[in-house]
């Protein structure tokens, strides 16, 4: 999801409200050639060029700049994709965090979160627990997704980021480099291609990846705004019904995120008025505790989504694998997950930095070194990423489930007796070596 200027534009500066990142996407035109009938294009040559400026694609290129490698990040909206609310990030994306140099300018900006507590949709509570009593490494915060974009971004040298650059051809050329085509008519060559453009990706689909797969429910989510401070602890709140749950977390002293999921026989047609998404919000919990309500109701209309949850599992033997020749995938584009474990947005900045890490020495080396590296990376990675996500899935399905039996069993059984955190956070343990501090 990216940018090179359409052949007529002399440039592209991104509008932004932040003065330190104007810099950042001033994009100049390729150069052409010109002949007494047409104007053709050259083929642009790069090294690293990553699709799409997400989580998963600006964590990657923060994480090759810090090991000297240059990246052109490609990105089809006219800007940075500020839209949607938070995301919660736990020890594993903290991590990975530090060793890109921006973990503690995020954290001077959002709380950290204590615990948790678990209450049925008429206010009976089920369980609580405390992080750090049971694991005291543990850090838990949610954070907007808009400035964790905006901070990986003024990680990047000017230049590196093109907006208005949707991919609209790829292929292996002659040479054994990924040709792009975009819409615009440029064309770059590259050693490797990096594909972080989401669970559409394009890059995939290419790859031979099939569409992700609906679970069978959607998710409204919101980031309420209190303007003279939010009321509420450091911890997550979850309220489970039946065939419907919810949940809410302080972000900082003035937000708090929210999501709402519930059961839909389909995906649904797509809503973008904010007053319905609202109203829809609200009808489907009317009768749950008024707190809830009332954090729908502290929530501005434009910053309501609703989003049909989908995943897809890398079957060993049946799955293709995440690199064919040159070109790779991270993140969503590789693995999309749904949000159970709150893995999402801590996988993609875990494939990042083990990418990184084998990816660059071998393009001092050449096509069999990068080709290996880039196996080496899809070996590493995928007995992590592929547990998580049946894992992340089991776990849906059973807190979605409508049956009154069933329900009455995880209220009385499942959650008070049997559930115990240790566990439930195991897979957030995880190891890398540390990036050096290299800059190109």
């Amino acid at each position: 999801m990216a940018a090179l200027l359409p052949l007529h534009s002399h440039f592209l500066h991104h509008k932004t409200s932040d003065p330190k990142l104007s810099q950042y996407y001033l994009t100049k035109p390729p150069k052409t050639i010109k002949s007494t009938s047409l104007t053709i294009a050259c083929i642009r040559k790069e090294e690293v060029v990553i699709i799409g400026a997400g989580i998963a694609g600006l964590s990657t290129a923060v994480s090759l700049h810090r090991l000297g490698v240059p990246s052109l990040v490609l990105e089809q909206a006219e800007s940075l994709r500020t839209g949607g609310t938070s995301l919660t990030l736990f020890k594993n994306g903290w991590k990975v965090l530090d060793t890109m140099g921006v973990g503690d300018e995020l954290r001077s900006q959002y709380l950290e979160i204590q615990g948790m507590v678990i209450k049925t949709e008429i206010g009976r509570e089920l369980r609580s627990f405390t992080f750090k009593e049971e694991d005291q490494t543990q850090e838990v915060r949610a954070v907007e997704r808009r400035r964790l974009l905006e901070t990986l971004a003024k990680q990047l040298p000017v230049d590196s980021i093109c907006f208005s650059s949707k991919l609209a051809k790829i292929k292996v050329d002659k040479d054994g480099e990924t040709l792009l085509e975009l819409s615009n008519g440029t064309r770059i060559s590259s050693k490797v291609v990096i594909g972080c453009d989401g669970i559409r990706s394009s890059v995939a689909k290419w790859m031979g990846f099939s569409e992700p797969k609906y679970v069978g429910y959607c998710a409204f989510r919101g980031l309420a705004d209190y303007a003279n401070g939010q009321p509420f602890g450091p911890r997550v709140n979850y309220i489970y019904g039946k065939g419907i749950r919810a949940g809410y977390v302080p972000v900082s002293p003035t937000k708090v995120y929210w999501f709402v999921c519930f059961n839909s026989p389909s995906p649904g047609p797509k809503i973008t008025d904010p007053l319905v998404l609202k109203n829809q919000t609200k009808e489907l919990i009317k009768k749950w505790p008024s707190e809830l309500q009332n954090i729908v109701d502290a929530t501005p209309d434009d910053t309501i989504i609703r989003t049909p949850l989908v995943d897809r599992w890398l079957w060993p033997g049946f799955s293709p694998p995440a690199s064919l020749g040159g070109a790779v995938l991270v993140g969503d584009a590789w693995h999309p997950m749904t949000p159970n474990l709150g893995q999402g947005a801590c996988c993609a900045l875990e494939d990042a930095v083990v990418l990184v890490q084998k990816l660059a020495p071998a393009l001092k080396v050449g096509p069999m070194a990068i080709e290996d590296a880039l196996r080496s990376y899809q070996n590493e990675r995928w007995p992590r990423i592929f547990p998580m996500a049946v894992r992340a899935n089991v776990i849906g399905a059973v807190l979605q489930l409508e049956n009154p039996l069933v329900c009455a069993v995880r209220d009385n059984v499942l959650v008070p007796k049997l559930i115990r955190l240790g566990p439930m956070l195991e897979h957030t343990n995880f190891e890398f070596d540390p990036l050096p501090q290299t800059r190109v």
